[in-house]
């Protein structure tokens, strides 16, 4: 239904390709971890994990190929097909009929595409504007800095912003973090605060958490403060926006995260190691007795109390979500 959309969307000429055979891939690897680890990734079968893998054997093909010479394109397309199909035998690939598909949205793509990198130096350089980027996933799912090997397959905290779109580091202002008021994770892997009880379906179901790619429901549990610091130590968040306050709103008690042990002592730091979760208890601690006041709140001087920050170098939050609508994020200062 949208309108005028080839005219506003623009194509990095850089961008990878992700093909048919991608994501038949992804779902193969996910079956063979079943089998072999009794547990997958949980991945979004989209075809992202195998495309970066392509990306990196330097195999992969862009955007830029596509829209060059067709026969030279379709010669390399062949060698990944078979490249794939070796690895996985039962792996079926209808190459001609990939091409012909490929060859009419290369034509129907073309006037979209642009060099990406001088896009947005002319942005940056041209006349002063606004530039948003939104960052997709979450930190705890960046592919270095995420709880590995349960994370996307790219850098989806700041520096993404670099190295996808090309822009200077000298150029990024302010880094807004979002979080919601509990914790959430699509998928298998670490999730120390969880509530795998009458709380956390209380989460879900109030907060309607579903995944939005694969439907599945998402599992929920109290804020993990020490996430929220370790993605602070990383990305460096100007403020925070704290979404999803009204959310707790029925429960007499909120719990939270706030300190993580290791051999029985606390630990200051997030830790990488996989190994380390299944015996890492996490202490929580008691929030506000109540928030009954919250689906009213529409101003600051109406919330039960400011949240707090996490300690005196973390960011201050800044806006405050009640509710669904735009009225209802609420802006501190």
């Amino acid at each position: 239904g949208l309108k005028d959309w080839e005219r506003r969307l623009i194509i990095s000429d850089r961008a990878h390709l992700v093909f048919d055979f991608h994501q038949a891939v992804d779902g193969l690897q996910e079956v063979q971890r079943q089998a072999q680890e009794g547990k997958n990734i949980g991945t979004t079968k989209k075809g992202i994990g195998p495309t970066y893998s392509s990306k990196a054997a330097r195999t992969g093909l862009r955007v830029c190929d596509l829209l060059s010479d067709f026969d030279e394109f379709s010669a390399r397309f062949k060698n990944l097909a078979q490249q794939h199909q070796s690895m996985f035998p039962a792996l079926e690939i209808d190459v001609d009929g990939q091409l012909r598909r490929l060859k009419g949205l290369a034509e129907r793509v073309r006037p979209m595409v642009r060099d990406g990198v001088y896009f947005m130096y002319e942005a940056l350089h041209g006349p002063p504007k606004k530039i948003l980027v939104e960052g997709a996933n979450a930190a705890l799912l960046d592919i270095d800095f995420g709880t590995y090997p349960f994370v996307t397959s790219s850098n989806c905290t700041v520096g993404g912003v670099c190295t996808g779109l090309g822009i200077p580091p000298q150029n990024i202002g302010d880094v807004y973090g979002v979080v919601k008021a509990y914790t959430t994770r699509v998928g298998i892997g670490a999730f120390p605060t969880e509530q795998i009880n009458e709380t956390g379906d209380l989460l879900q179901t109030r907060g309607r958490e579903w995944g939005v790619t694969t439907g599945r429901k998402r599992r929920c549990g109290w804020l993990d403060l020490m996430i929220l610091r370790y993605a602070h130590m990383v990305n460096g968040f100007t403020a925070l926006a704290l979404t999803k306050l009204d959310i707790l709103d029925v429960l007499g008690e909120i719990k939270v995260g706030v300190a993580y042990k290791l051999n029985g002592k606390r630990i200051p730091y997030f830790p990488g190691g996989r190994e380390r979760w299944d015996t890492m208890p996490v202490p929580a601690v008691d929030g506000p007795a109540s928030l009954s006041s919250l689906p009213g709140a529409m101003r600051p001087a109406q919330l039960p109390g400011r949240p707090s920050a996490t300690g005196a170098e973390s960011p201050t939050v800044k806006w405050v979500g009640v509710g669904k609508s735009r009225e209802s994020m609420i802006q501190l200062f």
